[in-house]
């Protein structure tokens, strides 16, 4: 039975764990669900190979929590493993089932705790104030600043050869025009991939590179597919006007927020 209840902190243990790792990766600019699985792959020794863990580990601090997590989950998971063979070692078939049936109890119940919502509120509460007394990690809620989900959103469009912004310059596309900001360019050359940010008016979108912009979600939906020639001149047209009337609309908005 000890190394049974040995067996359930272990659990509870990685459990808090990750989810201190994963809230001090969301607290160094990461969003929510990309830190949540970067702990998990770190602590479990995954190691999925990603763009997402690539971005994760070329930033020094968090390439320190990734460090430490996985350091942890290694000894974690060793424990966890002894644990259970000696929960079930020398036992007779009537003792192993006893120890399976509350075994499967508690593991149900760490799931629910690992899944309560109020849980969630708790320990993110404690977690981001020690965190934030003791380290010097900073939130900065991006999806708040950007009016991610209220129309907005940061997109990621790779240029084909046919696509209206290929072989063009910023100047020349005039996105903002539609409401689009291009906040950075991929560029391969060769076997490096440069990165160009913040671009000018006069930088020229070639073929192949791609585009991270910030903007109404729908014209960057409609930009990634947009053809070239009269169709998609067409188009920027009709994106514009939308674009004054958004404006007139968030104007007139603001004004009437502001008289009351």
């Amino acid at each position: 039975m000890l190394a049974l209840i040995s067996l359930l902190l272990v659990i509870l243990f990685s459990i808090i764990f990750t989810r201190i790792g994963a809230i001090a990766l969301e607290m160094t600019g990461i969003s929510r669900d990309v830190a949540a699985f970067q702990a998990q792959s770190a602590y479990t020794g995954v190691g999925f190979t990603t763009s997402e863990s690539e971005y994760v580990v070329s930033h020094p601090v968090r390439r320190k929590i990734i460090r430490i997590l996985m350091f942890v989950g290694s000894a974690g998971i060793a424990s966890a493993i002894a644990m259970l063979f000696l929960t079930f070692a020398g036992n007779t078939q009537e003792e192993a089932i006893h120890n399976l049936t509350y075994l499967l109890i508690g593991i149900f119940l760490l799931f629910i705790f690992g899944k309560s919502k109020l849980v969630d509120r708790a320990l993110r509460y404690i977690i981001q104030g020690a965190l934030k007394r003791f380290t010097k990690l900073r939130i900065y809620d991006y999806e708040l600043l950007l009016g991610i989900g209220k129309g907005y959103a940061i997109g990621q469009i790779i240029v084909k050869e046919n696509n209206w912004l290929a072989n063009r310059s910023l100047r020349e596309l005039r996105l903002n025009e539609e409401g689009v900001l291009v906040l950075g360019i991929e560029r391969k050359r060769g076997d490096k991939v440069m990165y160009i940010g913040a671009p000018r008016g006069d930088t020229k979108i070639l073929e192949g590179d791609k585009i991270i912009c910030y903007g109404p979600e729908e014209v960057i939906e409609d930009l990634a597919h947009r053809l070239k020639g009269k169709l998609g001149d067409e188009a920027h047209r009709r994106e514009t006007v939308k674009e004054k009337m958004r404006e007139k609309m968030e104007k007139i908005e603001t004004e009437n927020s502001g008289g009351t």
